[in-house]
């Protein structure tokens, strides 16, 4: 009797030996499953759904770039006005001084 995917599946989750046959039986088996889930998924399997799929990525990456640059930026920037508070705050607090005394 032959054993189903399914039951292929079950003895290679416990980790029980399979034949040669037997394993590629699973394997046709997992690739049957991974093709009814992709048309229930409406996933097409083509080199252009993974070209565009590596774009976008490309381009996220590019955006989380240019918004790291730009973070990088604005700290620089806010440093540089806490610095310049620090100083009119201490330019402020001489002038108030010479002023009371």
């Amino acid at each position: 009797m032959m054993a189903t995917g399914q039951e292929l599946h079950d003895r290679a989750t416990r980790e029980l030996p399979l034949t040669e046959i037997e394993q590629v039986q699973l394997d046709e088996w997992y690739a049957q499953q991974d093709e009814v889930e992709s048309r229930l998924l409406g996933v097409e399997k083509s080199p252009q759904t993974l070209e565009v799929l590596q774009t976008q990525i490309k381009v996220a990456l590019s955006q989380v770039a240019l918004m790291t640059q730009r973070i990088q930026d604005l700290m620089s920037q806010n440093e540089e006005l806490r610095r310049e508070v620090a100083t009119l705050k201490q330019q402020l607090t001489q002038r108030l001084t010479v002023h009371a005394v």
